[in-house]
């Protein structure tokens, strides 16, 4: 399973039953939080979000409908005697502001925690089935979009194919790894007449608080599926220019540019009470796009 539930959808305060920035992207049974804004924990026990499938955290930037819910999560894996080892992602100073939280509470934690500062585009996480990603975003502060993207798959061995060119069994792993095969004589057997592509690597791209930017676009290009702010209207475009945020239609020319499949909105700002005329305005300029509604759970 590769899917992403939101847990909030709000900008900076919460409203109209609408939290601040929060989703869980679910891979292979295990669960990454991506943002914590206050409230985040309830919102995982009210959609069954299992907290112990959670080994990764990622927080964009430290404004703080982002992070404020995540001392409380830490806090309360420790009453809760989490076991497994913890690993936190964020920007410049959030090592500094949990250790100190931890300090004055003179908290001590049953499992491991690990504190990584981004500093730039770079790799989080590598592992066998998953990459995970960060790059800048143009917003006020230092911040940072993520990109979850599963691993190239083995190619599918054909096995009449392989039968007919007299392939030993014995090489049919080196196949579906890409090999070619040579024969005792030196000829070559190539690959592509034995084998076809594996099935498709599925990538998801969260793109975090931002502004229009294209630079973005080389980070998400092709993706499966993408979430990128909306927190105003089109016809507010001047008043998200100047506080470093995206309107409807501009998420939806980021998605259009970057040949994406499908397009999440969400970051709505709480001047707003009802959503549908997002949702109306961002399919103007690229259909495929759905509202990043609390509680939904959307399969890449």
């Amino acid at each position: 399973m590769f899917a992403v539930t939101i847990l909030g959808n709000n900008s900076a305060v919460p409203a109209f039953g609408r939290h601040p920035t929060a989703q869980v992207v679910t891979f292979n049974g295990v669960n990454y939080l991506v943002d914590c804004g206050e409230g985040t924990q309830i919102q995982m026990i009210n959609y069954k979000i299992r907290r112990s499938k959670i080994s990764h955290i990622f927080i964009s930037h430290l404004h703080g409908d982002h992070y404020f819910g995540l001392i409380g999560l830490i806090n309360s894996f420790g009453l809760l005697s989490h076991q497994q080892e913890l690993h936190v992602f964020g920007p410049a100073g959030l090592k500094e502001i949990i250790e100190l939280q931890l300090k004055v509470a003179e908290t001590t934690l049953p499992f491991n925690l690990y504190l990584h500062t981004i500093t730039g585009a770079a790799t989080l996480v590598d592992n066998e089935k998953i990459t995970i990603k960060c790059f800048p975003t143009n917003h006020r502060i230092e911040c940072y979009g993520f990109v979850f993207e599963e691993k190239k798959m083995p190619r599918k061995l054909i096995p009449e194919k392989a039968i007919e060119f007299e392939i030993p069994q014995s090489f049919y792993e080196r196949l579906r790894l890409g090999e070619d095969y040579t024969k005792k004589d030196g000829s070559i057997v190539k690959n592509e007449w034995l084998t076809e592509e594996g099935p498709h690597c599925r990538k998801y791209a969260f793109c975090a608080d931002t502004k229009y930017d294209e630079s973005i676009i080389p980070h998400i290009a092709n993706a499966d599926m993408i979430y990128h702010e909306t927190t105003y209207l089109d016809n507010l475009k001047d008043r998200a220019e100047s506080r470093f945020h995206s309107t409807t239609k501009q998420a939806a020319l980021i998605a259009k540019k970057a040949k994406v499949k499908k397009l999440l909105i969400g970051h709505f700002s709480s001047k707003y009470d009802t959503l549908e005329e997002f949702e109306l305005e961002a399919k103007e300029v690229f259909p495929n796009t759905r509202l990043a509604l609390e509680g939904t759970c959307f399969n890449i």
